[in-house]
């Protein structure tokens, strides 16, 4: 008796033979790589349909999945951390302590400028005083995922160290700080909440500098820092920004993978601008100081583009009454990416003729009254 073996146009004798045992091993071969190839193909198809089907359609509807991926505050980078300690990060005369208003509280370090970097004082007195020794303070706006000892924010103290008193702090949900759900307006009040913290101990000039989405939150924040009875800051600082969230998400590189989709707009960018708007081509058209913007071409998170638009807007919706725009590329053949304009040889200089500059304008400013 014969039988026909499937998928392939060959008969061979249902008693094994030794002479056919070749041919019919071949035909079970052939049928197993069938099976595989088509269950590879209905997995691939599966997952097609989850990837850009299903998780689209989620996170439309998922306000929760969103925040996650605006904020990344469950990045947790380093992941055993030592807030106790800025001295383990190579960070010496620094304190750790948080400010504290309502249920919020923020974890925060306040590292002494370089030239007070060797002092033996360690006490609280001690470095409530000297912040009001008359140099210049920065707050630092860190950037989404990670916390204040993240390894690229511990570079740029060192630079900044240089010129100021740097008071870097953690937002709500961000490493030690209270565990309250992140949202734009609850970390702008953060800002205000730490600008305030300053402004009690010192009458020093204070600057305010703000990384990735921190240049949206200090942008936000400066603008409502002006409606209040506080002797208001001197300088704004924006390193990596982009200019509203619609066009971050749009152009965001990983967007790529769903930009084709024809539904890509309505389920992922048309959500995340209604609910996180961030507007900084907004908020920095009604700031009255000077503005300096920094972004390197090679910017893989933001892309560069991006600040480049917001300099153009701000160009055209501020005055020279408001304060001057500086704009500064660093080209993408230094590698700075998104994190490391911190490590660019001549930002020292750039950051030192800000100050002057914005120094000049609130000299100037005071004249005319």
């Amino acid at each position: 008796m014969a039988k026909v073996c499937e998928f392939m146009d060959v008969e061979y004798s249902e008693v094994p033979r030794k002479d056919n045992q070749p041919l019919a091993s071949k035909c079970r071969c052939r049928k197993l790589l069938f099976r595989i190839t088509l269950n590879t193909f209905k997995v691939g198809i599966l997952a097609c349909v989850i990837f850009f089907v299903v998780l689209p359609i989620i996170y439309r509807y998922s306000y929760n999945f969103q925040r996650a991926a605006v904020f990344l505050n469950f990045v947790n980078v380093p992941p055993s951390p030592d807030y106790e300690n800025p001295q383990k990060y190579g960070i010496n005369g620094a304190r750790n302590f948080y400010v504290s208003s309502g249920d919020i509280k923020l974890g925060t370090w306040q590292i002494l400028p370089s030239n007070l970097e060797g002092s033996n004082e360690t006490s609280e007195d001690f470095f409530d005083r000297i912040l009001d020794n008359g140099q210049n303070v920065v707050i630092y706006s860190h950037g989404n995922g990670g916390c204040r000892l993240s390894s690229h924010r511990i570079e740029i103290y060192q630079v900044l160290r240089q010129f100021f008193h740097v008071i870097a702090f953690d937002y709500r949900s961000y490493g030690d700080s209270s565990k309250q759900s992140p949202s734009e307006l609850g970390l702008v009040e953060d800002i205000l909440i730490v600008y305030e913290w300053v402004r009690n101990r010192t009458k020093s000039n204070v600057f305010i500098w703000g990384h990735s989405l921190g240049t949206s939150l200090s942008s936000h924040a400066f603008l409502k820092i002006q409606g209040m009875s506080v002797d208001q800051p001197v300088g704004l600082m924006l390193e990596s920004p982009f200019n509203n969230m619609r066009e971050e998400i749009s152009e965001f590189p990983l967007a790529k993978f769903f930009k084709f989709l024809p539904w890509f707009r309505i389920t992922i960018v048309d959500p995340m601008s209604s609910n996180f708007k961030f507007e900084t081509d907004k908020y920095i058209c009604g700031i009255n100081v000077p503005i300096m913007i920094m972004h390197a071409e090679d910017d893989n998170v933001v892309p560069y583009k991006l600040g480049y638009r917001l300099h153009t807007n701000a160009k055209k919706c501020r005055s020279e009454d408001q304060g001057r725009l500086l704009f500064y590329t660093f080209g993408s053949q230094h590698h700075f990416g998104h994190k490391f304009i911190c490590r660019a040889p001549d930002l020292p200089d750039k950051i030192n003729t800000f100050i002057q500059l914005s120094l000049e304008t609130r000299h100037n400013k005071e004249l005319q009254y």
